[in-house]
């Protein structure tokens, strides 16, 4: 990053920012509004007018989205930070509130305005898709609940109550299927929408085990494949990627995953895994070479895991199809 004379902290929550200037330590409060935004750019103009500065926020989801389009918008540098990164960063903390949030942030993005990276908001058609796919997830868990509801009163006694619940629910079962199938069907067209998209949505799907939404997630977690240098990184990113635990002589214990990842992108990859094992030639046996090396079936799977990345990756690099190579062989 080029060199800069203050940095601004923002903890940003549903209704309001609380911003703060760490040379100057000066703190304002401003409403998470456009109108909120205003105040908050002509604050900054007068207080460091002349001087260069950058803001940094928590990336908190749809709460921080609008703050990042408006500074965008505006040419202003500023830098989406994960809040894991910030919150572990702080050492011991005691009492907690929205001023002392962006004291914290603000004195972070000092101390590591050298390593951190300008961020730039996602484009609008993978925006809408990251809203889409959530809106997709609720409706699949409200439709699981109604499964496990329908099953359970099917089990009780015949009544007239019991008769009536079960239809109500299979109702609203249908309903939610329908409401689902829209959704992934509004995904569709956007993937078509665009060039770069619809090219990339394709190649995914010639991988086998990657289906409608994991190819959609991968689109929207890479911002189209442009986040990340390489699968390792992303993998890592989605907590599959095994790390080594070893201190001098005495410890050495064998390579694990860690607990911190993406868990939505963990199960859709242990998803596609065990899928892609039964049609998948190529993985299947990857995967029995794993077992019979001793590997326990967790780690071989997580291997296969890693493969799927792997070849995602591969195919929008060489931006060719994916080719099972087994089929030709002799």
């Amino acid at each position: 990053m080029k060199k800069y004379d203050d940095v601004v902290g923002i903890d940003v929550s549903k209704l309001t920012i609380d911003a703060h200037m760490y040379k100057r330590s000066i703190h304002q409060v401003f409403s998470n509004t456009s109108k909120g935004y205003k105040a908050l750019v002509k604050w900054l103009n007068k207080n460091l007018e002349g001087q260069c500065y950058f803001l940094c926020f928590e990336n908190t989801g749809h709460y921080s989205t609008n703050l990042s389009i408006y500074l965008s918008q505006n040419d202003m540098d500023y830098v989406e930070e994960s809040p894991l990164a910030i919150k572990r960063s702080a050492g011991i903390v005691r009492g907690k509130t929205d001023r002392l949030d962006s004291e914290m942030i603000a004195r972070y993005a000092w101390l590591h305005k050298e390593e951190l990276v300008l961020s730039t908001p996602k484009e609008k058609d993978i925006q809408e898709i990251g809203r889409l796919l959530s809106l997709r997830d609720q409706l699949v868990r409200d439709r699981t609940g109604k499964m496990s509801t329908l099953k359970e009163a099917q089990s009780l006694l015949k009544s007239p109550s019991t008769d009536s619940c079960c239809k109500i629910a299979t109702k609203t079962i249908a309903y939610l299927t329908k409401q689902i199938a829209a959704l992934e069907d509004r995904i569709k067209i956007l993937m078509q929408s665009e060039e770069g998209l619809d090219k990339n949505f394709k190649l995914l799907n010639t991988i086998k085990g990657v289906g409608l939404i994991l190819a959609s997630q991968l689109i929207y977690h890479t911002n189209n494949f442009q986040r990340f240098d390489g699968w390792r990184q992303f993998s890592s990113y989605c907590g599959v990627a095994p790390f080594s635990h070893s201190s001098g002589t005495s410890i050495k214990r064998r390579n694990k995953i860690h607990h911190i990842g993406d868990r939505k992108m963990k199960t859709l990859l242990t998803m596609a895994s065990v899928s892609a094992i039964q049609c998948d030639s190529e993985l299947k046996l990857y995967y029995q070479r794993r077992l019979a090396e001793g590997k326990p079936k967790l780690v071989a799977l997580n291997n296969v895991r890693n493969k799927i990345l792997s070849r995602a990756f591969s195919v929008i690099k060489r931006g060719t199809p994916y080719v099972e190579l087994q089929q030709f062989a002799a």
